[in-house]
């Protein structure tokens, strides 16, 4: 019997098991991963070789990663588990499936994932990682330093990791760490727009305004539709003088279109704006030229809340 022939009989039971829980998206990516000599029907079971299952594995692994970036993070998850089933030793299916359940809300069962991967790999960066954006997900941020100090000692260059860092500072009250990790961030990763972003946010707190709006500036040279950084900007030159008014009413109601829920001082303070921030925000949207903007930004609100994983 060929090897193609057996692979075949291992990728239409997969396909047959996955098919009840994952949608044509899903299904589609799970069979690019797989050689088309592999797709032929079979009349009866074959049981599979551990090196056939190992293939297979990683044949479902792909595609749970393609859909993770395609921002389908539920079907990843429902892939990366089966990937687990096939592959329970290797830590790298389990740090998938953790990531998976970590952007679809599934956070106790993304620690559970978690703690199996590091059993299998402690010194894995990755995974100290994921464990300390879980921790800030839960909110620990005390606890998230740990983790991610842990991991970037064993990987310093993890830009993701050091703005999760300057987040856990920023949410414990010590601004000037959290500075110095968006920096470090930006540093690593020139595009790494979100990190810019915050240093501006500290710097007007601190502050240090046109820096600040230097920064949100820079942000909206490389990301032009960010709703954030666009109604920060409307602000910070608001409360530089009637002289920016104009620019000001411009940006806010571009911004509040794009991102109604920035309206509501609640989901700013969420997105951790400082305070002296949230008030000049307020007086930008008390003016009577952005009334029907702000009226129309808080019908179309819906902020989310914390949900509750794993239902």
């Amino acid at each position: 019997m060929g090897l193609c022939a057996r692979r075949s009989r291992v990728t239409a039971a997969l396909l047959k098991a996955v098919k009840p829980v994952l949608g044509g998206s899903a299904i589609a990516a799970l069979t690019l991963s797989i050689p088309a000599a592999a797709l032929a029907l079979v009349p009866y079971v074959y049981v599979p070789r551990p090196q056939e299952l190992e293939g297979a594995g990683l044949g479902i692994a792909q595609a749970a990663g393609r859909l993770l970036r395609l921002g389908q993070a539920a079907d990843a998850a429902r892939l990366a588990a089966l990937t687990v089933q096939l592959l329970p030793d290797d830590p790298r299916g389990w740090l998938l499936l953790a990531e998976a359940q970590l952007r679809s809300n599934q956070l106790k069962s993304a620690g559970v994932s978690l703690a199996r991967a590091k059993q299998l790999d402690p010194r894995n960066a990755g995974i100290w990682f994921a464990e300390g954006s879980l921790a800030l997900r839960n909110g620990n941020p005390q606890q998230a330093v740990g983790l991610l100090q842990e991991g970037l000692r064993l990987d310093n260059r993890n830009a993701g990791a050091f703005f999760d860092l300057g987040n856990a500072h920023l949410l414990l009250g010590n601004p000037r760490a959290a500075l110095a990790d968006f920096e470090r961030a930006a540093g690593l990763r020139p595009s790494f727009w979100e990190a810019i972003n915050n240093q501006a946010l500290v710097l007007y707190e601190q502050g240090d305004r046109q820096p600040a709006i230097n920064r949100w500036r820079a942000v909206l040279k490389l990301k032009p539709d960010a709703a954030e950084p666009t109604l920060a900007l409307a602000a910070g030159l608001f409360g530089l003088g009637p002289q920016h008014r104009q620019e000001s009413v411009q940006l806010a109601g571009r911004a509040l279109d794009g991102e109604p829920n920035y309206v509501l001082e609640s989901y700013q303070k969420e997105q951790l704006w400082g305070p002296q921030l949230r008030a000049v925000t307020q007086k930008l949207l008390n003016l009577p030229e952005l009334r029907t903007v702000v009226e129309r930004a808080h019908a179309n609100a819906a902020p989310e809340g914390n949900p509750e994983e794993d239902l």
